[in-house]
């Protein structure tokens, strides 16, 4: 039996290598996990390998303190306008992205396309990327969740819902564990198999997902794959919200009768095929009225509805509130969240440190990574 990828010698003296620098840019309530899942793969390859594959820096704008989407703070290693050398940039989303980025972020970002940067996202920061122009005829994954919005204001990115997608220098993830996989993908294209094994094995993760497999939406995730029919059925409705097929045409599509439809929906679904087709529609529409400007006639008939008083009439019945409150309350909130931000924020500012570059962390952490069994286990190739 081969032996495993951990277990192998570490009688191996490590090499000069040149790091691959990375700056990961934190949008103001990026999710953590994202993060972490980007970045931890990173350390193990210099751990495992015992030399400094990768070193990486966290920014933001100003260089300040910057919030997770639960709430933890996170003292970035620089500001934007310290000038770094860097590789790979990688934008770190999370809530709300549409109010997250600016038009320094924005600026930010072509500057470094201009010079040469691999571009990459996690979660939902590639909506930074595309608000910049540098996925237009690329391929790109986003969260499920920002899906249609981000289909609606950028046409131009063939946008899929696999876990992660690398198009030639730009590499998304779409949130939550998947930047892991999309990392682990990227070292071993960089660094062999071996290490990514290793490095998996290290996380006791189970198996390295690849850039064919698909986000798992909810309803699969429920049923599984014991109704194939009804999967097929809801994944029409998905795709025609703009213009939803007629009932009888559904169950034709999939070769079953239009009662057999409506006893699958009931039996399953606890409810009409009508009622989940509104639900699809009204759910796309409250997306598009908190994370777009759009305005709420263009998002009544982006979501398959003949006139806006039917819409808002749909929607109150269905949220509880029309749809013009529902964008009043989501951009009240969000004011709210700025101010309380602002009021927490430092009341001393930053010592002036540009032009001086930050100490990498990768540094200090394969030194403290000396002590561990697994320290130089995996040759480099």
């Amino acid at each position: 039996m081969a032996d495993s990828p951990v277990a192998k010698t570490a009688s191996v003296i490590p090499r000069s290598v040149t790091p691959q620098t990375l700056g990961f840019l934190l949008l103001e309530n990026f999710t953590l996990i994202s993060l972490a899942s980007a970045i931890e793969p990173l350390r193990m390859a210099n751990q495992l390998t015992g030399n400094e594959l990768y070193r990486w820096y966290t920014l933001s704008q100003d260089g300040l303190p910057i919030h997770a989407s639960d709430g933890v703070q996170v003292t970035p290693d620089a500001s934007t306008s310290i000038p770094l050398s860097l590789d790979w940039v990688v934008v770190c989303g999370g809530v709300g992205p549409n109010r997250s980025i600016n038009r320094e972020h924005v600026s930010w970002l072509q500057s470094q396309s201009r010079q040469l940067r691999r571009l990459g996202a996690v979660c939902t920061g590639s909506w930074a990327l595309a608000r910049a122009g540098l996925l237009d005829g690329f391929e790109a994954s986003v969260h499920w969740e920002c899906l249609a919005a981000m289909q609606e204001a950028f046409p131009r990115i063939a946008l899929t819902t696999r876990l992660f997608s690398i198009d030639r220098d730009r590499f998304t993830a779409s949130g939550g564990t998947a930047p892991l996989d999309m990392m682990l993908t990227l070292i071993g294209r960089d660094h062999g198999r071996d290490l990514s094994a290793a490095i998996s094995e290290m996380f006791i993760y189970e198996r390295m997902r690849n850039e064919q497999d698909q986000q798992r939406m909810p309803l699969k995730h429920m049923l599984g794959t014991t109704q194939p029919k009804l999967l097929e059925i809801v994944a029409l409705m998905e795709a025609n919200l703009e213009e939803p097929i007629g009932f009888d045409e559904l169950a034709a599509f999939v070769d079953i009768s239009r009662r057999q439809l409506e006893r699958l929906f009931q039996k399953y679904l606890r409810c009409s095929p009508s009622r989940y087709y509104l639900r699809l529609r009204l759910t796309r529409a409250r997306q598009f009225l908190k994370q777009t400007p759009m305005p709420i006639i263009e998002v009544a008939s982006a979501c398959g509805f003949v006139s806006t008083p039917h819409f808002s009439k749909c929607y109150r019945e269905f949220f509880g509130v029309p749809p013009r409150q529902e964008r009043l309350v989501t951009r009240s909130r969000s004011s709210e969240l700025k101010n309380e931000q602002d009021e927490q924020a430092p009341l001393t500012s930053m010592p002036d440190i540009s032009g001086q570059e930050p100490v990498s962390r990768a540094v200090a952490a394969l030194v403290s990574a000396r002590e561990e069994s697994t320290y130089a286990s995996v040759p480099l190739k």
